[in-house]
């Protein structure tokens, strides 16, 4: 008999090192499948909303900057360090990241997210994802602008005006996307990436952004269990 385990993702679209996760756990994903092929145990993913930075504002500012001045004391050989070593660590997943553009409030991002994951699926989510990240963090473009939010989702294939006139809604959503922050709060969830991963005994939660073997090595701990 089969069983559906969900790895629940909590995220924010402005986080490098969710990023580097997700591409890890996709990774893992694709091995898992790959090696055990009739597994019993069906992986699926759902994504959750996190803001790090609740008080940036959604015109933002200079993301260089900002993370010099608010994480790394105004050094620049602190972030030198920083730069270098995230984009090796990009490099290893396929991610060119850059470091220029706009840090941002991404809470327009989240409420997207979550209406498309509710109203088309997890693949739906995940494209949106794959493609906020990939604007925000290679192509330096803002993270919640409507401009941007409509190009993920194109990606998505998300009808543009069906996109824009929810965009252009505040309120659409809104309490939908708190209510979900909240209740990571309660969790106790105060860092991402949080991955979880649902057993049918126990449930396993990563935090931080894992290597690939240790989200595979898990999975396979959660199909062992089941």
């Amino acid at each position: 008999m089969g069983y559906d385990s969900q790895i629940s993702f909590t995220l924010d679209t402005i986080c490098p090192w969710t990023y580097l996760a997700k591409k890890r756990l996709d990774a893992a994903l694709d091995q898992y499948r790959t090696a055990h092929p009739d597994s019993s145990v069906r992986f699926s993913v759902k994504y959750l909303p996190f803001q790090l930075y609740p008080e940036v504002s959604k015109e933002g500012e200079g993301k260089y900057e900002w993370y010099k001045r608010s994480k790394y004391g105004d050094s620049d050989e602190k972030m030198r360090m920083y730069t270098t070593i995230m984009s090796a660590y990009g490099r290893s997943v396929g991610i060119d990241f850059k470091f220029g553009g706009t840090v941002a409030n991404t809470l327009d991002a989240h409420r997207l997210i979550q209406r498309y994951q509710e109203v088309r699926g997890p693949d739906c989510a995940d494209k949106l994802i794959n493609t906020l990240y990939m604007l925000y963090f290679e192509n330096e473009e803002h993270p919640s602008s409507l401009d941007t939010l409509l190009k993920a989702a194109k990606e998505a294939g998300i009808p543009e005006d069906e996109a824009k006139a929810f965009l252009e809604d505040e309120s659409e959503g809104l309490q939908e996307v708190k209510k979900l922050m909240q209740e990571q709060a309660r969790n106790g969830t105060d860092a991402v990436p949080t991955v979880v991963f649902e057993g049918r005994k126990r449930d396993f939660t990563l935090v931080g952004a894992k290597e690939v073997q240790e989200y595979f090595k898990t999975m396979e701990q959660v199909a062992k269990e089941a």
